[in-house]
């Protein structure tokens, strides 16, 4: 059986007070939108429909080939709205999901149990219900003397009595496909000027034929998104969401409603998360870690047992057994191999630390090749922008680099060399050799004692 999905994504979204789309307003660091293609995605691999409006052009660039699109202008209400989309499924699919892009914590789950039920529906319409006492906008389900349901009734134009109505319609529908595009030319106009999807759960019962409905129980999935208030406790439910799936998969969190954990991140058991914690974009964590207070990591892979506290860590690598912190930060191409330290106060950029090597603090290391078991005295830097172009720095393995030390770029320290604090390094210093002075002068071979 064939599924398509029908977005709607074509609202001014007026109340965001925003000059960027309401779907495209971003909820634990992805577009709003991005969720609705997720739930699609998991239950069909035919391609989305998504209907646009306001903002055409800046959805249609951020969805690319992900969607196919229909216009709806002029935006004369949501049975409109997926009239627009039935010339692009009409004769491919056989039932249809209707997605509201501003409901955006509807669970994959939630979906099929929807499709299931429609699957065994003589009918041709499945609601997605919710009981709530505070209605937040919704429209009510009414439903006859058998319990059967004859009609959904919007906020506005609702009685008194239905008013009082509890079982809300959320806004997301399953249809039977060649009914629903017959249907869809049978809405009336509203008062409002706009044609309302929800009288075909009305026109459906006037033909004596069943609507079903699917009560989700879990309320955080009908938050809808008309106001930032809105955005903000989606994001709130949503994290609380991920952070207690992180739990159960056996991550500890000191306080998860102040831990920041995009979706798509992976951590690995037994790792702890303190306050204060942002975990962002393409990062993968390892196990037996422990992350902050006070961290941000972004788009950063981490092996086991590290330590980053305090400190900031975007597009890096760093291996098994690494400390980082207080108030580090890695830049973009840093790999720190297992074992390495870095103090409080240092900054790391495109730049390799091999094994058990030591940046203590107070240094900047970049464009630079560092090899096992280098100690970095505090102060250390790497002077490797030379006004047009970056240079490297080369330091050998068991070097000895003194406090205050400027390693003036292209520059190569050898394995085993020294220097001495405040030393000014414009030249090479060869293997095992110890350069002193400003400019460095190496002044004698070392001994294997030194």
């Amino acid at each position: 059986m064939r599924i398509g999905v029908i977005i709607m994504a074509a609202g001014q979204g007026t109340r965001m007070h925003s000059s960027l789309p309401k779907v495209l307003h971003r909820l634990l660091g992805k577009p709003m939108l991005e969720y609705s293609l997720e739930a699609a995605r998991s239950v069909t691999d035919v391609i989305p429909i998504v209907v646009i409006g306001h903002g055409a052009e800046e959805v249609r660039r951020f969805l690319g080939e992900r969607a196919r699109f229909a216009i709806q202008e002029p935006q004369l209400g949501t049975g409109h709205a997926v009239l627009q989309a039935a010339p692009h499924y009409q004769g491919e699919v056989d039932l249809v999901l209707v997605l509201p892009a501003d409901l955006p914590l509807l669970r994959p789950e939630t979906l099929r149990h929807m499709l299931e039920i429609q699957k065994d529906n003589s009918g041709p319409i499945t609601l997605l219900t919710a009981v709530d006492e505070n209605a937040r906008g919704f429209g009510r389900v009414v439903r006859d003397g058998q319990g059967a349901i004859s009609a959904i009734v919007e906020e506005a134009q609702a009685t008194p009595e239905q008013l009082s109505i509890q079982e809300l319609n959320v806004g997301s529908y399953c249809f039977e496909a060649d009914w629903l595009w017959q249907a869809l030319r049978y809405i009336p106009l509203s008062k409002k000027g706009e044609y309302y999807l929800t009288d075909l759960a009305g026109i459906a019962a006037g033909e004596g034929k069943e609507v079903r409905a699917y009560t989700v129980t879990d309320k955080s999935e009908t938050i809808g998104v008309n106001t930032r208030v809105h955005l903000a406790e989606a994001e709130t439910a949503l994290r609380r969401r991920l952070n207690r799936e992180y739990m159960l998969a056996g991550v500890t969190f000191i306080d998860p409603a102040v831990a920041y954990i995009e979706p798509g991140v992976v951590i690995g058991k037994d790792t702890v998360i303190w306050p204060n914690t942002f975990i962002q974009g393409n990062t993968i964590i390892g196990e037996n870690c422990v992350l902050g207070p006070n961290a941000i990591i972004r788009d950063t892979q981490i092996g086991n047992r590290c330590k980053v506290f305090a400190s900031v860590l975007q597009e890096a690598t760093v291996e098994d057994g690494v400390d980082i912190g207080p108030y580090g930060h890695l830049r973009k191409g840093t790999h720190l191999a297992e074992g390495v330290h870095m103090g409080n106060f240092g900054e790391i950029k495109n730049s390799y630390l091999g094994p058990g090597a030591k940046v203590g603090h107070f240094s900047y290391i970049g464009d630079a090749t560092i090899g096992a078991e280098v100690n970095i005295g505090a102060g250390t830097i790497t002077c490797n922008y030379d006004g047009e172009k970056k240079n490297p720095t080369e330091i050998g393995e068991g070097a000895f680099i003194g406090s205050d030390t400027m390693l003036v770029a292209p520059v190569k320290i050898g394995e085993g060399a020294k220097t001495g604090a405040g030393s000014v390094v414009t030249k090479n210093v060869p293997p095992h050799s110890l350069a002193v002075g400003m400019p460095a002068r190496v002044i004698r071979k070392l001994e294997k004692s030194d």
